[in-house]
């Protein structure tokens, strides 16, 4: 059993996603699903491909109940709110997927998605392993992106240097890592594995995985101007 609590998935989402890229004529942006264990380095990925290609990609930001660490800012790591506003909008069937972590609730709504699909761009979700698991069954078929260290030794000493969590909560993430190594391993027909031991490799190996998806976005949008 995994340690993570998951509720309840949007089953059915790819009617909201075509009614946001509607102007885009036939063509709609995939979605892009990055997961990996805490500490593989997934942020500092995303950041330099928001960077890069702030015209392309959109995060869909996530929300939670955890205070923000140093550095973070509402609105932009993450949409910090309430453990009642959660519960509340998962009542009320606003989020695509929530998760539960060491006592905080974790989310991605679709409003978040939606915004993202408005500006005609390819919606990054940063989505752990149970996250995944559950998309699967849906009919979204985004890009599946795995992004791990390359081994626990390297994992354990990110974390620890981060020097933001308890050991208690350390000792469950390498748990936790521990299962989604293990199922990467096993994703190679679905999905791009990427090997974040060098961060610029590795970037590169994440431009290479989402190229086709960046042209032909380019090509659409082209077309839209002519």
């Amino acid at each position: 059993m995994f340690s993570v609590v998951r509720y309840r998935l949007f089953p059915r989402i790819a009617g909201f996603i075509h009614s946001a890229s509607h102007r885009m004529a036939d063509y709609r942006p995939r979605p892009c699903v990055l997961c990996g264990p805490s500490g593989s380095g997934k942020s500092t990925l995303i950041k330099r491909l928001m960077e890069e290609y702030k015209d392309y990609f959109g995060f869909s930001v996530s929300h939670t109940t955890r205070k923000p660490r140093p550095g973070e800012q509402d609105g932009v790591h993450y949409h910090y709110t309430t453990r009642e506003w959660i519960e509340n909008a998962i009542k009320n069937d606003e989020f695509i997927e929530t998760a539960e972590f060491s006592a905080n609730l974790y989310g991605t709504s679709k409003k978040a998605v939606q915004d993202v699909l408005n500006n005609n761009k390819i919606c990054i979700l940063d989505i752990d392993l149970q996250g995944v698991l559950q998309i699967q069954k849906t009919n979204l078929k985004p890009i599946y992106i795995f992004i791990k260290p390359p081994n626990m030794e390297v994992l354990e000493e990110r974390l620890r240097n981060r020097k933001t969590d308890t050991e208690e909560a350390i000792q469950r993430r390498l748990d936790i890592a521990r299962r989604e190594m293990d199922y990467i391993g096993h994703q190679q027909k679905i999905g791009h594995t990427i090997v974040n031991d060098d961060v610029e490799s590795a970037y590169q190996g994440l431009k290479s995985a989402l190229m086709d998806e960046i042209q032909r976005l380019e090509e659409a949008k082209d077309g839209i101007k002519t």
